[in-house]
């Protein structure tokens, strides 16, 4: 899938459901600290996306939490019941949810047909107006509500689950 059409996709399923956001095109990033230096977050919060699996590769998960929280692994491990965590591969990325690496957002279970993957936020994260994720493409960011994000996710089936990280 080209970078404008898994865009449009975003676009056109938050249109069809009547959420309001914002788009800001940008050049690609990678990394949390080369979108700091972008400074195209106002008062608004870019996240951090992680894309990881159990060591049986079982499940999948994103994990969704502020930009500068760092998730513990095995913290997480406990608080999801699930076996021993780590990163998923750039295969597994490509696979599950259609993405490249430095790409990682929960807009990639737009692309997951079986629902395989969960999607975790930080209730931290809820506390937020609007935060910033790429639309499955590394060249953009789109404000949106965590509501309407999670709206997004339940309505194509994948879970969502909300602990503290």
């Amino acid at each position: 899938m080209s970078m404008i059409s898994a865009c449009r996709k975003v676009c056109d399923t938050l249109n069809n459901m009547n959420i309001t956001y914002d788009i800001v095109d940008h050049p690609a990033v990678y990394t949390i600290e080369e979108m700091d230096k972008l400074h195209i977050g106002n008062k608004n919060e870019v996240v951090k996306n992680l894309f990881i699996r159990d060591d049986k590769k079982k499940r999948y998960f994103i994990i969704v939490l502020e930009k500068n929280k760092k998730a513990d692994l095995k913290e997480l491990r406990v608080k999801l019941n699930c076996r021993p965590l780590s990163f998923a591969s750039e295969e597994s990325l490509h696979k599950y949810l259609g993405l490249s690496k430095g790409a990682v957002t929960p807009f990639g279970v737009l692309n997951d047909t079986d629902c395989k993957v969960e999607v975790v936020f930080d209730k931290e994260v809820l506390t937020f107006k609007k935060i910033g994720i790429h639309p499955n493409d590394n060249t953009a960011t789109v404000w949106i509500s965590p509501e309407d994000l999670i709206s997004v996710i339940g309505k194509q089936g994948n879970s969502v689950l909300l602990i503290e990280i």
